[in-house]
């Protein structure tokens, strides 16, 4: 990847941050926290939050990745390494975008995607 110049992409600049497992607590988000603020400080363009070690998902891990996302502040932040159930939690709370994904909704009911010459009106 090259940097400068008119259409080119800036060099981006990945850098880890480790869960401490099996959960990890509030107490944990502010050492996270103030360690990822000195990682952008330090130069890092995007954080990938490695949630390998965390086997026992709770609330306190969805805390410590709501302040972990705050902190950010917009700079590039993604969740990997996690497993099933830690996603299956960060999805029932909202927070699967932490993991790069768009969010898939269902549409609304009554909403047609498209309408062709000739349908029925509703």
């Amino acid at each position: 990847m090259s940097s400068g110049g008119p259409g080119s992409h800036p060099l981006v600049t990945i850098t880890r941050l480790v869960l401490p497992g099996p959960s990890p607590t509030a107490r944990d988000a502010v050492l996270l926290c103030a360690g990822l603020a000195r990682l952008y400080e330090d130069g890092a363009t995007a954080v990938e939050c490695d949630a390998g070690a965390v086997t026992a998902p709770g609330l306190g891990v969805v805390e410590v990745l709501a302040r972990l996302r705050v902190a950010a502040g917009g700079r590039a932040l993604r969740v990997t390494g996690a497993g099933p159930e830690l996603r299956a939690l960060l999805e029932l709370v909202g927070l699967l975008q932490l993991f790069g994904e768009a969010e898939e909704r269902e549409p609304a009911v009554g909403v047609q995607e498209g309408v062709e010459p000739g349908d029925p009106p509703l």
